[in-house]
């Protein structure tokens, strides 16, 4: 052979979840995870979701693979420092794990689509690292809450 052995360099893979998508949740609670995010979900997740409470009134959905990245995070934790401890709580408590189905449906936990007062309508959101289910008018509404523009955010955060 000319140029010698072919070597296969495996695809380093980057979980970077983009876009917004509009879908309804069933009446069984599942929700499908739409084809352009899916497509971002490392095999290292082996199509399994883990979901809980998020930090602004939604629902967060990590891949297991990144879910496994912030439990290294907790784990490092001091378990005796009070308020270490209550925020592990806080977020561990809420945490579901589903595979999804031969139609990429999730079943999300009743206490969560509580918490996110979710109703038939969700909002999608790739949010790079994990996935948001937001209920459509909560999230108009959180970003009317923003005393700053976009344009002001973007100044404020996009610095060197």
């Amino acid at each position: 052979m000319l140029w010698g052995k072919v070597v296969n360099i495996p695809k380093l893979w980057k979980t970077v979840f983009k876009g917004q998508f509009t879908y309804s949740i069933d009446s069984k609670s599942r929700i499908s995870i739409p084809a352009k995010i899916r497509k971002h979900i490392s095999p290292d997740a082996n199509d399994t979701i883990v979901m809980t409470k998020g930090l602004s009134s939604c629902i967060d959905l990590y891949p297991l693979d990144e879910w496994q990245k912030i439990e290294e995070k907790l784990l490092k934790l001091n378990q005796f420092q009070p308020d270490e401890l209550r925020f592990i709580r806080m977020f561990v408590q809420y945490a579901h794990e589903d595979s999804m189905d031969g139609q990429s449906r999730i079943l999300i936990p009743q206490m969560l689509i509580d918490y996110a007062e979710i109703e038939k309508e969700v909002l999608i959101i790739g949010a790079l690292r994990k996935i948001e289910v937001w209920n459509p008018k909560i999230y108009t509404e959180y970003l009317k809450q923003s005393p700053l523009t976009y344009e002001e955010i973007a100044a404020k955060v996009m610095t060197e």
